[in-house]
């Protein structure tokens, strides 16, 4: 299979934040607030998908909401980037719908970690799509030794130089 890799992000860009497991609602304003303030100071414009946040037993929304927030995402051409809430535990119900046809057509950075994961491999395997995996929207509120990942988000989606990622010096779980 070809790889296929998004084009890197420029200042002005838009990014969609899509909640395929999590909800928004779980996440505090004092995180959306550092967050939010993150991404404007890299010169980026947050959009979020209609349904983030919905929130039911499963600190979650339907399947048919999580999926028409990711093929939104993906067909609207002002988004050139989408990234996940947080992680979870049920982005696997996705799978069977996910439209991969539109995916293979608008190729965009997609970013995520812990349970976005298995939309990385399905994305990559389906059609080729290179994903990140990284920081979602509620890492950008965490407010210990967040310099480092900051650094290696800004190499991965807006350079197109080569880099090697080395540990970190530090840890938290705020």
């Amino acid at each position: 299979m070809k790889k296929v890799f998004p084009k890197k992000l420029r200042p002005g860009d838009e990014i969609r934040v899509i909640a395929p497991s999590r909800s928004l609602a779980i996440i505090s304003q004092q995180v959306r607030d550092v967050a939010n303030k993150r991404f404007s100071d890299l010169g980026l414009e947050l959009t979020f998908g209609k349904h983030v946040e919905e929130n039911d037993d499963f600190a979650s929304s339907s399947i048919a909401a999580r999926i028409e927030d990711i093929h939104d995402a993906f067909s609207d051409k002002k988004v050139k980037g989408i990234l996940a809430v947080i992680g979870g535990f049920n982005s696997n119900q996705l799978l069977r719908y996910i439209n991969w046809d539109l995916i293979s057509s608008n190729p965009k950075i997609f970013c995520g970690y812990s349970d976005f994961t298995i939309l990385n491999n399905a994305m990559y395997a389906k059609t080729g799509l290179v994903t990140c995996s990284g920081p979602a929207y509620s890492t950008f509120g965490q407010e210990l030794y967040f310099d480092y990942t900051l650094e290696y988000f800004r190499q991965c989606v807006f350079s197109e130089a080569p880099f090697t990622v080395s540990p970190s010096k530090h840890w938290s779980d705020d």
